[in-house]
């Protein structure tokens, strides 16, 4: 609960703890959203997914092995040290020296090593050229750590973000406070208005429990949490208000495709044909959220078009015609094979493997629900100990860099985000030469190669962009809702007084 005598105090609903609010580390949404609030990249995404200035207030690239980055000067952390360029290069040092086991090493493969040229000046030296290094040191998926930073920096983080760490229970709650010192100045809050000095993040998993509060008032802000259903009613609360836009986020199913079951790509495909996206959409997200064809957002530069990507529309007798080519037919009671799901347990997601699970039966796949909280179901994710998950790709499907992450053979777990174990040597090839190429127009053509190789071998099903939605009691105004769901707004937003 907020303190009645401390009107600047917002909470903030989250469904889950963050993982690793360490951004070297985190890379589940909630530590990439709150640790976002507290590390500063060096480079910010706009709303078009392209790059801007941000630490680094400038860069250039001598060769395609060379990356010069040059930092604003005064940026300090918050415990007063100076952000400065051997800091820039620890934090990228750490993540491929191997002092840390984390997903996010694998972004930096490429790197060779990175050094302080001086005090304002990063070099980084790559092994091979990479486009996608500046994506990978963008807000959300990077922060800048004091240099000698160990692996348990996540546990009491220092950065110098626009908010603090002050404390956190696993499970309960994430208390940030304004960094009063911070670089980069907001914008000017109304006469009647102070800026939010305290954000607590409140950890309730329960949809249902998360609407209450809001609509009491005893939470001030969610962001993506309740179901559309609630988000409908909620709108009518005379305290709240809603913020909707387009949100770059995809939900995604991923095959396990080692699985004796799964290894067939008509399996796969069977799966695709027996799902109906669009029913999912209107019934669950009351049809705020759009169709994917491909894990990039909508108007994505190296978007394969829908005219490119083999189509999969809902047809129950093309999904039993491939299950028989496939060697799976019709058994006892209609039964032509059993597949698990697994999910956290995330409202949304539940609602919508219960509709899988009845689609699916049309076509003679049983399958099996197995929820989990979400720490426990990531484990198991990470493990590839599942045969089908359901999750959404957050801020790192911005950039084509994604399908190295989701889909390269040397991305397995625990260097990257590989978690079916899909692999093929087309499809890496295809995405070295993208990574190596300073032209846009060859790496848009690779990186399109390959969004039509996936679409017809399916390790995974990209399904649809859900609408970004926050939620937010009228007290606190300046909200504007982010394409990829950071709390980025957070930074500019005010309480009225």
């Amino acid at each position: 609960m907020r303190h009645v005598d401390d009107p600047s105090t917002v909470v903030m609903i989250l469904e889950s703890s963050p993982n690793n609010l360490d951004l070297r580390q985190g890379t589940d949404a909630q530590s990439e959203r709150v640790g976002g609030l507290i590390f500063d990249a060096l480079v910010k995404k706009d709303e078009h997914y392209e790059l801007q200035p941000w630490l680094a207030a400038s860069w250039d690239q001598p060769d395609a092995l060379t990356w010069v980055f040059h930092l604003r000067d005064g940026v300090r952390f918050h415990d007063g040290r100076p952000l400065e360029a051997p800091d820039v290069a620890y934090t990228i040092e750490s993540l491929i020296d191997g002092s840390l086991v984390t997903a996010k090493s694998g972004s930096f493969a490429t790197v060779d090593r990175a050094e302080a040229k001086d005090r304002l000046t990063v070099v980084v030296h790559m092994r091979r050229p990479d486009a996608g290094l500046l994506f990978n040191v963008s807000d959300g998926l990077f922060g800048v750590v004091p240099r000698g930073s160990g692996r348990d920096l996540g546990l009491r983080p220092i950065g110098s973000g626009p908010f603090k760490f002050v404390s956190a229970v696993q499970d309960k709650e994430v208390i940030l406070e304004r960094n009063q010192h911070y670089w980069s100045i907001s914008p000017e809050v109304p006469a009647d208005a102070r800026r939010i000095e305290r954000v607590r993040f409140e950890v309730v998993p329960d949809a249902i429990t998360s609407a209450l509060e809001l609509k009491k008032g005893s939470a001030d802000l969610a962001s993506n949490v309740v179901t559309l259903d609630m988000v409908h009613t909620l709108e009518s609360a005379a305290n709240l208000q809603v913020e909707s836009g387009v949100g770059s986020p995809v939900v995604y199913v991923t095959f396990n495709v080692t699985d004796p079951l799964l290894k067939d790509k008509r399996v796969r495909q069977a799966v695709a044909c027996a799902i109906d996206r669009q029913a999912i959409v209107d019934a669950i997200w009351r049809g705020q959220a759009r169709l994917a064809d491909t894990l990039l957002p909508t108007g994505h530069w190296a978007a394969a078009s829908d005219a490119e990507l083999e189509q999969y529309p809902n047809d129950v007798g093309r999904a039993q015609r491939l299950l028989d080519e496939a060697g799976f037919p019709v058994g006892k009671g209609g039964v032509r094979l059993r597949l698990t799901l697994k999910t956290s347990t995330d409202e949304t997601t539940r609602l919508m493997a219960a509709v899988l699970q009845q689609q699916l039966r049309a076509a003679g796949i049983r399958l099996e629900i197995r929820s989990a909280e979400f720490g426990t179901f990531y484990a198991d994710v990470t493990k590839g100990a599942f045969q089908i998950y359901a999750l959404r790709w957050i801020g790192s499907n911005e950039d084509p860099d994604i399908f190295r992450y989701a889909y390269g053979s040397g991305s397995f777990p625990p260097k990257g985000g590989n978690r079916g174990r899909y692999s093929n040597p087309n499809v890496d090839a295809l995405l070295a030469d993208a990574a190596g190429s300073t032209d846009r127009t060859v790496r848009k053509a690779d990186y399109v190669e390959v969004q039509k190789i996936l679409s017809e071998e399916l390790p995974g099903i990209p399904l649809w962009y859900p609408n970004n939605e926050v939620i937010h009691t009228r007290r606190v105004q300046g909200v504007v809702a982010r394409g990829a769901g950071s709390f980025d707004f957070l930074r500019d937003a005010w309480v009225v007084r």
